[in-house]
């Protein structure tokens, strides 16, 4: 599913995020990505789907060379990727429902198989009763809920969660998890940075941890690794 092979990438002001690394991660595989702020976690993530181009190697998601393709071949590329945000990035004048079906409306499907699919995400995610209210009137999260429905609305065969419970509560994060896990189980592949040791260590899948722009451990049935 995804294969980093030799793949660095060194920013303008000469720090280097990715020092070489080397990934294969397989369908439907589960994967924390842990380490310390500022080691590299979210360029790993950004690499993925193209925010952040490589400075040098090759990133294959899905058969595609990401270090290759043109910039016109982004957008399509993105469709198949559904990608969660720590801040949500809902539309805040667009109902949930609005917010989801968006995603749909851009690659012209037909009306009657997006409000099927729509409502189908939104009852995965415990908030089919709340469709036609806005973003402001949902908790925090409730909006990451709407973020993570609208990620999955393409069944897209990957999915990755950048620190997607950084900002709630403990017991909101565990319903979050529990999302995050019904959705590896119908097979898509999920692929979490996150600095939740309580979540890692407890619901245990594989761990790449990274520091200084390297990756250092990479385990099935990991532990977060470090304190606090």
């Amino acid at each position: 599913m995804i294969e980093m092979k030799d793949v660095y990438k060194q920013y303008n002001n000469g720090v280097m995020a990715a020092n070489g690394f080397n990934v294969h991660i397989k369908q439907g595989e589960f994967v924390y990505v842990v380490g310390p702020s500022g080691a590299g976690k979210t360029t790993f993530i950004k690499m993925m789907y193209r925010e952040v181009k490589p400075s040098k190697g090759d990133i294959i998601v899905n058969g595609i060379n990401l270090a290759k393709i043109r910039n016109g071949k982004v957008p399509q590329l993105r469709r198949n990727i559904g990608v969660v945000f720590q801040d949500f990035k809902l539309l805040p004048t667009l109902t949930i429902y609005e917010n989801i079906a968006f995603a749909l409306e851009v690659i012209e499907e037909q009306p009657k198989q997006i409000k099927k699919r729509v409502m189908d995400v939104l009852e995965l995610v415990g908030l089919k009763h709340k469709a036609r209210m806005l973003p402001n009137e949902l908790s925090g999260g409730e909006q990451q809920r709407v973020s993570i429905a609208r990620s999955i609305v393409n069944t897209p065969k990957l999915v990755i969660a950048d620190e997607p419970t950084g900002n709630l509560d403990p017991e909101t994060s565990w319903d979050i998890m529990n999302i995050l896990e019904e959705i590896a189980n119908r097979g898509t592949t999920v692929i979490m940075a996150t600095h939740n040791r309580e979540i890692v260590n407890t619901i245990k899948h594989r761990v790449i941890a990274i520091e200084n722009g390297r990756i250092v451990r990479d385990e099935q049935r990991g532990d977060y690794g470090y304190e606090g």
